[in-house]
């Protein structure tokens, strides 16, 4: 499996997915590949969210940056994801203090919901529409989850001061969202859902008027470390002071030490038509967007535009199902029977990166390489302020940094070889254990 190359997999070279993102938000124009040598004070490979947040901020602070893409800026995770902004890590703030103590579990809080205000910020300044729609409804599957959520949602409220999150009991949430599945949950209104594509398009405009270069058709080919860093790409050399990694899943062996830790899977989301009044109360009334409890997750909710966006489905290979719009139907469906007429306008896969532990890894490769990677499907905030982080670190201010340096990224077991079989059979059971 290693020796697939998830940039080429799946999709065509410089070709955006035909997401609904992509249909509503449109796209700018090509920028030209990398062409001859340059120098630069940092070079970023990846134009996602946390390669061109890093970009901002550092151009922003004087320094001469290029950005490497090998599709076009968006392209990857940060255009494709469900657009949900969470509060918080990827794990809850019990298993922070757990692991990590009750001091760094709040520094931990605190960088998380730094990670929204950025977002929202970045989004008010960009060129493009975001649609901004507050509330992410978290939906439990099994009722013995029910009990586990009131208590979160009080300890969030009395010990973080958080007052934004309520307990939601199954009549309540069944008014909000038509489905039998769901026995009760959490509504957090300082969440929120964004289209993903408009943000990271508009990071890209803000951080080029900041004096950023940024580069598309631009496949890095290899990395040569020392103090000043060579990065080649077919058709030309970047030397560099500095490198940041932002690849996320599309790392490969780019990077061999990071890619024992990270893992690429692939996600897949459908839009549907645009639903009538009727449709759309038989369905979903809420605006909020809704995240369930299972660990092949379903998440969904409804588009500025009225149609059901819904991302679901297992898929244990790195090619994208040839259907699949087909291919997530079938668990839209088992949540909404009732969605049964809908027509599907709009169906895409994209590929994300996970660690062993689902915390994300920020680690100096070298004194002048950084990267930030592994978001685990909670990446839309998260990557945003990781390029702000990086691009501080990079200019001498590195505790955040090093505060997210010490979340416990393990290498999967197996390493490269045998880390992808390993992760099947723990995805099948508790796949398995979902649905039981």
């Amino acid at each position: 499996m290693t020796s697939i190359n998830l940039l080429h997999s799946n999709d065509r070279q410089g070709v955006y997915p035909e997401s609904w993102y992509s249909a509503v938000t449109g796209t700018q124009a090509p920028r030209p590949a990398l062409s001859g040598t340059a120098d630069t004070d940092v070079c970023i490979i990846g134009a996602g969210l946390t390669g061109l947040s890093a970009a901002l901020h550092l151009a922003r602070a004087g320094y001469k940056v290029t950005v490497l893409e090998a599709h076009r800026v968006g392209w990857g995770a940060s255009g494709r994801n469900g657009g949900q902004v969470g509060t918080g890590q990827r794990l809850d703030q019990d298993y922070l203090e757990k692991h990590y103590g009750k001091a760094n579990a709040r520094q931990f809080w605190e960088i998380a919901e730094e990670a929204k205000a950025l977002v929202r910020e970045l989004a008010a300044e960009g060129e493009f529409e975001c649609h901004i729609e507050d509330g992410i409804l978290h939906a439990d599957h099994k009722q013995r989850y029910v009990a586990e959520s009131r208590e979160y949602a009080d300890k969030l409220n009395g010990e973080y001061g958080y007052d934004k999150i309520r307990f939601v009991d199954r009549e309540e949430l069944h008014q909000l969202v038509r489905s039998e599945r769901y026995f009760g949950g959490t509504l957090d209104t300082g969440a929120f859902h964004i289209n993903p594509l408009a943000l990271t398009l508009g990071i890209a405009g803000l951080a080029e008027k900041a004096g950023a270069v940024l580069h598309e058709n631009s496949e890095v080919v290899s990395v040569s470390e020392g103090p000043k860093v060579r990065v080649a790409t077919a058709q030309g050399e970047i030397r560099a002071s500095h490198l940041v990694y932002a690849c996320n899943g599309y790392l490969g062996m780019l990077q061999k030490s990071v890619a024992q830790r990270v893992l690429p899977i692939n996600n897949f989301v459908i839009a549907t038509e645009p639903l009538t009044a009727t449709q759309r109360e038989a369905i979903m009334p809420t605006a909020a967007a809704v995240a369930d409890s299972k660990f092949v997750i379903n998440y969904f909710r409804m588009t500025h535009d009225n149609r059901l966006l819904f991302g679901g489905g297992e898929n244990y290979g790195y090619r994208f199902p040839a259907d699949i719009k087909t291919f997530v139907r079938k668990p839209m469906l088992e949540i909404f029977p009732q969605a049964e007429t809908l027509k599907i306008d709009y169906g895409w896969g994209g590929t994300l990166a996970v660690t062993v532990k689902r915390l994300p890894l920020f680690e100096r490769i070298a004194g002048n390489i950084l990267t930030c990677t592994g978001y685990s499907g909670h990446g839309v905030a998260l990557a945003t302020l990781a390029g702000k982080i990086a691009a501080e670190a990079i200019g001498g201010q590195a505790a955040q940094f090093d505060a997210m340096a010490q979340m416990d990224t393990p290498r999967f077991p197996g390493g490269t070889l045998l880390r992808y079989p390993m992760l099947v059979a723990a995805m099948t059971w508790f796949s398995l254990r979902d649905r039981l």
